[in-house]
């Protein structure tokens, strides 16, 4: 595994992307992470571009975005982070097409033949070995294919369509949550010209309160100058006056503090809604830059997989029909062979079972004993057959777990 392989399996590339949504990218670094792009996604320049801008648009839309209010950003960031691994290059499948490409190689320049009936009959090792070598070859490349099949990147259809819908639904929430803080406000600004209302119309009252009792005052000390004899009632009236003033006084001044924390109250809460509505629609625009982001990085991960299954359709097709032939010719051949090859075999043991045990025996005694010669050649015979068979069988028990194996993979 060399660092390119090692770089793809790590999570690098999903770090530097996650630190330019944290950070918006000048514009050396955007060139540099297009060139890392290049080289580490699927898809053309115009694929790489147009992911760039998504991360742009997610950098500019986090800078605003401050306060968590329905939407985690560790949560934003591994959607991201999931949707920037959907788009990699997959190393094993890079491995799979080199061995595959071998493989071609070795078969295209081994086409099946099929053998003379002359050279089935008494055909050699090599050949059966070269033969089981070829079935060995086209079992080991519909295996590479199954599996670089099998092979996937990022999210599911489910998991992508889940992450999409739980973002669309805390956009919408978010947007009715500040559609009602606004209401709210609109609310209190009409209780608060309420409030203001009554407090001028109070204060007019309590104003001409005010002057009507200044007014009696200063008649009462008229009176108190003028009238010594009524000195002690116009005293009493006076103080009695003078104590409804004290009072109007207080109530007057007790309804403006009450008054003022109402005002206040009301300001206050008008401020924390307001900060409330710029949450929910930062948080929305974020929400809805990575909706964008993510359904924009899986349609490009849904071509590049057609399109990679569709390579691999073509090319078990191929493999089915070469290795077809394959055995065809080989089947034919071995059972237009095997049966001069058995009736030869049969000889042979007839030929070991008529020779006794007493003759050789006899022959053992004899100082120039040539009756064993005889008996060694067919045993040798015997063995080379026997080789034969047991090649030829091996081959043909190959080809049967290959079928087997295609069937299965048809069943599936």
């Amino acid at each position: 595994m060399n660092f390119f392989d090692v770089f793809l399996h790590s999570e690098a590339l999903e770090g530097m992307t996650l630190s330019m949504i944290l950070e918006e990218p000048n514009e050396e670094e955007v060139s540099l992470l297009l060139e890392i792009f290049g080289l580490c996604f699927i898809g053309g320049k115009e694929v790489h571009k147009t992911t760039m801008c998504c991360i742009q648009n997610l950098a500019k839309a986090f800078s605003s975005y401050e306060e968590e209010v329905l939407v985690k950003r560790e949560e934003l960031l591994q959607y991201a982070q999931g949707a920037i691994a959907g788009l990699k290059l997959n190393a094993d499948i890079a491995r799979i097409d080199f061995e595959v490409s071998d493989i071609h190689k070795i078969l295209d320049g081994e086409k099946p033949q099929k053998p003379s009936t002359e050279e089935t009959t008494v055909a050699p090792v090599e050949a059966l070995k070269e033969a089981f070598e070829q079935v060995q070859l086209c079992s080991r490349l519909e295996e590479l294919l199954l599996k670089k099949k099998l092979l996937k990147n990022g999210d599911s259809p489910d998991i992508h369509a889940k992450k999409v819908d739980k973002l669309k639904i805390l956009s919408e929430s978010l947007a009715n949550s500040a559609s009602k803080a606004e209401k709210r406000i609109s609310d209190h600004r009409l209780q608060k010209e309420e409030a203001l209302n009554f407090r001028v119309t109070r204060t007019s009252e309590v104003s001409q309160i005010e002057k009507e009792l200044m007014g009696e005052i200063g008649t009462l000390e008229k009176q108190r100058d003028e009238l010594e004899d009524e000195l002690k009632k116009v005293k009493t009236s006076l103080a009695s006056a003078r104590a409804r003033l004290h009072n109007a006084r207080e109530e007057r001044e007790q309804f403006d503090e009450a008054s003022n924390q109402i005002l206040e109250h009301f300001k206050t809460k008008e401020d924390e809604l307001s900060r409330s509505i710029a949450c929910y629609k930062e948080e929305a625009d974020v929400c809805n830059a990575f909706v964008n982001f993510l359904e924009d990085t899986y349609v490009f991960q849904s071509k590049h997989t057609e399109q990679k299954e569709k390579l691999i359709n073509d090319e078990l097709a191929r493999h089915g029909d070469y290795f077809v032939n394959l055995a065809i010719c080989l089947l034919s051949a071995y059972k237009e062979g095997l049966g001069p090859s058995i009736t030869t075999f049969r000889k042979l043991v007839e030929n070991l079972n008529s020779i006794g045990r007493s003759d050789l025996a006899a022959c053992k005694d004899d100082e120039n004993s040539h009756a064993i010669n005889p008996r060694r050649n067919l045993e040798e015979d015997y063995l080379d057959f026997e080789t034969k068979f047991i090649s030829t069988f091996s081959v043909v028990e190959s080809i049967k777990k290959q079928f087997s194996s295609q069937n299965e993979a048809i069943f599936r």
